[in-house]
Parts: structure tokens; C-alpha cells; sequence
């Protein structure tokens, strides 16, 4: 089993935490949107209480370590391991909890280039479990909303983790998806799910819209998140969302094996 020590060395060797490549500017211009209640930030919360951006530095300073103080405007943001860790266990009691009561789950990722390995391994265990991995909606269209434009994409599923493609990708089944933060893929494979008459997820794991538009439905939710994703800390705040890991959501795809080792070992899911 990979220790808690060799772990933390590995979440500062890779920046999956400490310094990350994230920039203290991109944090702050999306902490200034969240205030304004931009939908591309809020990306399917929707906030019972007013956040200003000084609240939202301190929170993130509290949930994830980067600096307190608002004077502080460039340099690479900074993420406490010591935040990872904690959270990793919380999210792994989750699973493990879901995984005891045999509960039907919904995974996806708006990350699919960077972090489709890590919730196909979660989705592989759990399946292994007896839990039912749901895939609603496998290929149906989505309409997104970007500052290019609409851009129609399809719902679609790898090794049972949602992911979106953008017209003329890859065929179906592939692992090449489109970087996405809207919270509508994750609410067109819910709506799916219960006009089929279900089953629906007692448990949604992901990132980005997955975990803020399902817990903003009711749906426990639990994933990782960055710190220039203040939404689903915000959500965790408030009681919406279970568990948010902080963690640099866009290095190597292989330096997140190792947490799902941990998560599933920790889960006592390890295969």
C-alpha cells in the first residue's frame, strides 16, 4: 500500500500540489467572476450566499492553502499537501461507503486528456464491488455555450467515465474528449437516467460541471478541483457538494495513478 508519506512526496514531485502551475492571476480573475455570478465560473452552482472576492480568497486559502492575503497577485498559486491528503481520505470514505451499499454511480470528467485513467480506475473498482457504473445518454448531443459560441458536442463514455467530443473527433469508444466545465452534460445524462426510469447515481464523482451541476440537483457529489476552481469548494461550503480534493487538475495523466491507488487502497477496493 502506498504510504501517506510517499504520497506527499509525490504530490510535490509531480505539482500535483505545493507550488502548481496554476498562476495566482488565473485564480484571482476567477474569483472576481464568481463574485459577479458569471455562469462560466459558477459552471452549474448556484450560490445561497453572497461571495465576494475577499471571501472567496480566504476560502480557498482555508480548503486548499493558497495565500490569505489579497496583496498577494502573481506568482504560481500554491496548494498545502497536507489539504490533498485529507481530502483523499474523505473521498475515499465516500467511495467506500457507496461501494458497501452496492450503490449505482455516475462518473465523468470535463479533464478527459488529463484525468480519464484516474475515474476509469475508480469506475473499474467499483464495478468490480457490485456497484452499478450508469451511462446514460451515451451519445446524445450537447449543447455548450463557450466565449466562441455554441459548440454541439456528444455525450459519450470510456471504460464507463462520461466525457463530451466535439464534432469530428474521434470515433466513439476513444479516448479523446473535449475540455468542458458546463454543468449540461452532467444534467443531460441525469435527465436521461430518469425518463428510462432508472436507476439514478447515489454517488457522482468528477470534476468541474459534473460535481457542481449534480450536487446543485441534490445528488451527493464528490471530486477534484484546482484552485482556479472556486465553484465546487464554494458548493463544499455549503453543503452541496461532499468532498472536494484540491489538486493541479492538468499535469501528466500518469501522476494520478498513484492517488487512485491510494483512494482504492484506502478504500479497501484494491484489486
Amino acid at each position: 500500500m502506498l504510504s501517506t508519506g510517499a504520497l506527499r512526496a509525490h504530490l510535490l514531485a509531480a505539482r500535483l500540489a505545493g507550488p502548481v502551475a496554476t498562476s495566482r492571476e488565473e485564480s484571482l480573475r476567477s474569483y472576481r467572476l464568481f463574485a459577479a455570478r458569471d455562469p462560466r465560473v459558477l459552471i452549474g452552482l448556484d450560490p445561497e450566499w453572497t461571495w465576494e472576492q475577499r471571501d472567496l480568497i480566504g476560502l480557498m486559502a482555508d480548503r486548499c492553502g493558497v495565500s490569505a492575503d489579497p496583496k498577494v497577485v502573481s506568482g504560481h498559486d500554491v496548494i498545502d499537501p497536507e489539504r490533498t491528503l485529507v481530502a483523499l481520505d474523505a473521498f475515499a470514505d465516500r467511495i467506500a461507503a457507496a461501494a458497501a451499499r452496492r450503490a449505482p454511480v455516475l462518473v465523468g470528467t470535463g479533464h478527459p486528456h488529463r484525468l480519464l485513467g484516474f475515474y476509469a480506475a475508480l469506475a473499474d473498482a467499483m464495478s468490480a464491488a457490485g456497484c452499478t457504473v450508469l451511462t446514460p445518454s451515451q451519445g446524445h448531443r450537447v449543447d455548450i455555450t463557450t466565449r466562441f459560441g455554441l459548440r454541439t458536442c456528444t455525450l459519450d463514455y470510456v471504460r464507463r467515465v462520461a466525457l463530451v467530443r466535439a464534432p469530428g473527433a474521434a470515433r466513439p469508444g476513444s479516448a479523446t474528449g473535449a475540455h468542458t466545465h458546463s454543468p449540461l452534460p452532467v444534467r443531460t445524462a441525469l435527465a436521461a437516467a430518469a425518463e428510462a426510469g432508472g436507476p439514478l447515481p447515489e454517488l457522482v464523482i468528477g470534476d468541474h460541471g459534473w460535481v457542481c451541476g449534480a450536487g446543485q440537483l441534490g445528488f451527493e457529489a464528490i471530486g477534484l478541483a484546482d484552485t482556479d476552481d472556486p465553484a465546487l469548494f464554494v458548493g463544499e461550503a455549503e453543503g452541496r457538494v461532499s468532498v472536494v480534493v484540491p489538486v493541479d487538475d492538468a499535469v501528466r495523466s500518469a501522476y494520478y495513478r498513484p492517488l487512485a491507488r491510494y483512494v482504492l487502497n484506502r478504500a479497501c477496493l484494491s484489486q
